[in-house]
């Protein structure tokens, strides 16, 4: 269907403030693996996802306060801008091939995008049956959609406006996470059953994974270079890796007895990062070894809700949801 979309300038500026990272380091022959923590400055701030930009510029949601932050690592300044819709609660976000930021407005039944160089934000609404967007993803030119309220996903042609939703074969699937694989192939996590899904972009339509475990809720996930899908199982505490192959599943327990694995990213340093919510860790997993590596955020109660990587700068970023922080851990160069 076409969409009359709406278009907002945000005022530029409004929170220009430099946010002094705080590190705290371990005394060792080695570097140690940190987190160090940039204070957003806006009161109540509850970034839920983070996306990075080829010049290196971390970009975020503020879902409480209906803000797109703006992180200069440099500088440590902070920007954001007001979202047009009032209380739309932006959730996900995404940065495209043609630097346009794209976020998943989740209580206004809208996707948003920003103009890096001017702040202004165009709000394209969505139809009833995708009224709660979740995570966005840009992928050929078009920017999906999960919708984990109304157990559907979607794609929107910003050209046109036009939106198509699909619909899950479960009204308990709950989409969530959602990304490409190299074979250009999309993958969603169906956080209430216990299945991945598999979606071909050209028609729309998904086929569905089951996982071996009927407790297991995969709730994000990322795709190696191998086509092996990661994902994380947050309700049973294990790390999963699906072969599509052959549908063949892999799974390690989480070092933590209640880990609660949520967020996921691949490493420039050859391993997959991935965080346990309810322990303010990052816990790094070898694929070859099976070993695994513990990283401990200084500030308590973080509930990391997504974090991303920078293969540049081999930087990962996390959205510290619960203190009202961004994070950065530093991989140094493969």
């Amino acid at each position: 269907m076409r969409l009359h979309h709406l278009i907002a300038a945000a005022a530029v500026g409004l929170a220009a403030i430099a946010a002094t990272p705080l590190a705290t380091r371990r005394p060792s022959a080695v570097r140690a693996l940190e987190v160090v923590e940039y204070p957003i400055p806006r009161a109540g701030a509850f970034p839920h996802d983070p996306a990075v930009s080829a010049d290196g510029i971390v970009w975020y949601t503020d879902q409480a306060n209906s803000f797109i932050g703006r992180l200069d690592p440099t500088t440590g300044t902070i920007t954001d801008y007001p979202t047009p819709t009032p209380n739309s609660g932006p959730h996900g976000i995404v940065v495209a091939a043609d630097g346009f930021v794209w976020y998943t407005a989740q209580a206004g039944g809208r996707l948003g995008r920003v103009d890096p160089k001017t702040g202004q934000i165009t709000e394209f609404p969505l139809p009833d049956s995708a009224r709660r967007p979740h995570t966005p993803l840009a992928f050929g030119g078009r920017i999906w959609f999960t919708d984990q309220n109304n157990s559907t996903y979607g794609v929107l042609d910003p050209k046109t406006g036009a939106v198509r939703v699909y619909p899950t074969t479960s009204p308990h699937a709950l989409p969530y996470g959602f990304v490409a694989a190299p074979d250009g192939a999309l993958w969603i996590a169906l956080f209430g059953v216990n299945k991945l899904a598999r979606v071909d972009p050209a028609t729309g339509a998904s086929r569905e994974f089951p996982l071996p475990d009927p407790a297991a809720r995969p709730r994000r996930l990322q795709v190696a270079r191998d086509g092996t899908v990661w994902y994380t199982d947050y309700a049973r505490g294990f790390l999963g890796a699906l072969d599509p192959k052959t549908g063949a599943v892999r799974e390690w327990k989480s070092p933590s007895d209640r880990a609660g694995p949520y967020g996921i990213t691949m490493g420039t340093d050859g391993r997959i990062w991935y965080d346990e919510a309810r322990t303010n860790s990052m816990i790094a997993f070898d694929p070859v070894s099976a070993k695994t590596e513990t990283v401990h955020i200084p500030t308590g109660q973080a509930i990391v809700r997504n974090i991303t990587t920078d293969s540049t700068r081999h930087r990962i970023w996390l959205a510290l949801s619960g203190t009202g922080r961004i994070g950065r851990i530093e991989l140094g160069r493969p």
